[in-house]
C-alpha cells in the first residue's frame, strides 16, 4: 500500500481508514466525532476509504500548488 494514508502514535501505526480517524481524534471541529465510525468494521471502511480516495480529485479539484495558511488557519497546525 505505497498510496495510502499511515499515522505514527506511539511507537505503532495504523493505516488507511484507521489512520483517519486516530487523526480526527485530535482535532478540535466536529470532525473529532468521525472517530466515533471505528465501531464499523475496517473492511467496510477501508472499502468506503479507497472509493473516496479514488474519486476525491473528480468530486473537489486539484490544486497545482499548495495553499498559503493564513495566520488563523496556521493556529491548528501541530508544531515542535
Amino acid at each position: 500500500y505505497t498510496d495510502s494514508l499511515v499515522f505514527f502514535e506511539d511507537e505503532r501505526f495504523t493505516l488507511r481508514s484507521t489512520a483517519a480517524l486516530r487523526i480526527y481524534s485530535y482535532l478540535d471541529g466536529w470532525e473529532r466525532h468521525l472517530q466515533l465510525l471505528s465501531v464499523v468494521p475496517r473492511p467496510l471502511r477501508d472499502a468506503l476509504y479507497n472509493f473516496i480516495t479514488k474519486y476525491r480529485y473528480k468530486c473537489f479539484g486539484r490544486r497545482e500548488q499548495c495553499i498559503v495558511p493564513t495566520a488563523e488557519l496556521r493556529e491548528r497546525f501541530l508544531s515542535e
